[in-house]
């Protein structure tokens, strides 16, 4: 294949080209027109491709849909009138390759006209000639936009910018378009300087390695012995405001409610607690499972939903990682924008609620509960808890800075945990999170 080698000299596209091109197409429709996530579609759509036309898939699909809004904006300036829909998405394909992949122009151009001629062939000539002008003058106009505003959906802006200024959510939004490095919690907590050392990464200040973006996870040293498992530092911060608030005492008994797939499942029972890990998805609590099997950790598990299920004996203390609308993962997920709607926000708001409410019933009173969700959007965030608090039985703790390593910038004035995927710009940027710790009082 020929996608990095400018120096080329222009050739009619090779069988593998068009078949990573087609694959490509498939997916990125999954996405846009049947609202699939990337992960859900990918195997369907790369079947048959070898492991290095697969990666180039992924990652074609995913720098298009990260870049989508500056994509179509300049698409716009050489297309009088809207094409069909294949061909509208072939355009965006190979704009991507142009604009931010480095793909040799001859094959972004060529590829892109031999995939639409056999439908629309009479479009060839459009597609030849609109590839062409985005080759030479697309960057130009590149360079004149507001790539952060222009790739991000207005509800989404409008919250961010609201909730917190303009500052931080343009930065969220510029961190969204980077893809995000690979991050390894592990099963010795102090073993994260060797750990590094040896896959070639970086110790991170509140624990565990993150590496480069890229590369095959199973084929990592200590996979196979389950010495690590993958995990945003931000993801795992819950966890930690849990064990701290727990404290040396070992082992008690701690529900992990919404639990899969499992990260936090596998903090705390590497910490060496008792462990019963609640979801409402068999084929996910499966998953979760065989990894842990993989990283040899004793967890309870449960199939059911936490709104009606209560444990036989009461927990010393309990994690609520609710399902929500996944706004701080979007760097990891560029998909997620164009799966979710503003008007999801109303029904994820009121599960949370009701599970918040449900898991004080489910500790003793004194024990700590931790609620988090991996969103930016202020309603799924401190407004939940406001809602509970009022008719609950529960108080809220300060969290302090030892809880997330010192990491005191990822706590609010009233101690929360607040991380935006702005902050660690330097070591690559975290997960959008909150989380609040909370008591049982009676």
């Amino acid at each position: 294949m020929a996608h990095n080698n400018p120096n080329k000299k222009s050739t009619a596209p090779q069988g593998g080209e068009l078949a990573s091109r087609t694959a490509a197409l498939q997916l990125l429709q999954a996405v846009l027109q049947k609202h699939r996530s990337i992960d859900d579609a990918f195997d369907a759509a790369a079947r048959g491709l070898e492991p290095r036309d697969r990666a180039f898939v992924r990652l074609l699909v995913a720098t298009t849909l990260r870049r989508l809004g500056q994509i179509d904006a300049v698409l716009m300036a050489f297309v009088a009138k809207e094409p069909p829909p294949d061909v509208r998405d072939l355009l965006r394909l190979g704009a991507a390759q142009l604009l931010f992949l480095g793909t040799a122009p001859h094959a972004a151009v060529a590829t892109t006209v031999e995939l639409v001629k056999p439908k629309y062939g009479r479009l060839s000539g459009l597609a030849n000639a609109v590839m062409r002008k985005v080759a030479d003058q697309g960057p130009g106009l590149l360079a004149g936009q507001d790539a952060a505003r222009l790739n991000t959906a207005d509800w989404m802006w409008d919250a961010w910018v609201g909730t917190y200024g303009d500052p931080a959510a343009r930065a969220t939004a510029e961190a969204h378009l980077l893809e995000a490095p690979l991050d390894l919690s592990l099963k010795d907590a102090g073993s994260a300087a060797a750990w590094a050392a040896q896959l070639g990464g970086i110790p991170l200040p509140t624990g565990g390695v993150r590496l480069p973006k890229g590369g095959r996870v199973p084929e990592l040293e200590g996979y196979n012995d389950g010495d690590w498992w993958v995990q945003d530092a931000a993801a795992t911060l819950p966890a930690k405001i849990l064990l701290h608030a727990l404290g040396a005492k070992k082992p008690q008994h701690i529900g992990d409610i919404c639990a899969a797939p499992g990260g936090k499942s596998a903090q705390l029972a590497a910490a060496g607690h008792t462990v019963t890990s609640v979801d409402v998805s068999a084929q996910r609590l499966g998953l979760m499972t065989t990894n842990l099997k993989r990283l040899k950790l004793d967890v309870r598990t449960v199939t059911a939903d936490a709104r009606t299920w209560r444990p036989e004996t009461l927990f010393d203390g309990l994690l609520l990682d609710a399902p929500c609308s996944a706004t701080g993962t979007i760097r990891r997920h560029p998909d997620l924008p164009f799966l979710k709607r503003p008007t999801d926000l109303a029904g994820f708001v009121t599960l949370q609620t009701e599970l918040l409410k449900a898991v004080v019933e489910m500790v003793k009173p004194g024990a700590p509960i931790v609620y988090s969700v991996c969103s930016l959007q202020p309603e799924e965030r401190d407004a939940v808890v406001n809602a509970v608090m009022a008719e609950s039985n529960l108080t809220r703790l300060k969290i302090p800075a030892a809880a997330v390593g010192g990491e005191s910038q990822f706590l609010t004035r009233d101690g929360e945990l607040r991380t935006l995927p702005s902050q660690w710009a330097e070591l690559g940027g975290v997960d959008g999170f909150y989380g609040c710790l909370l008591q049982r009082t009676v």
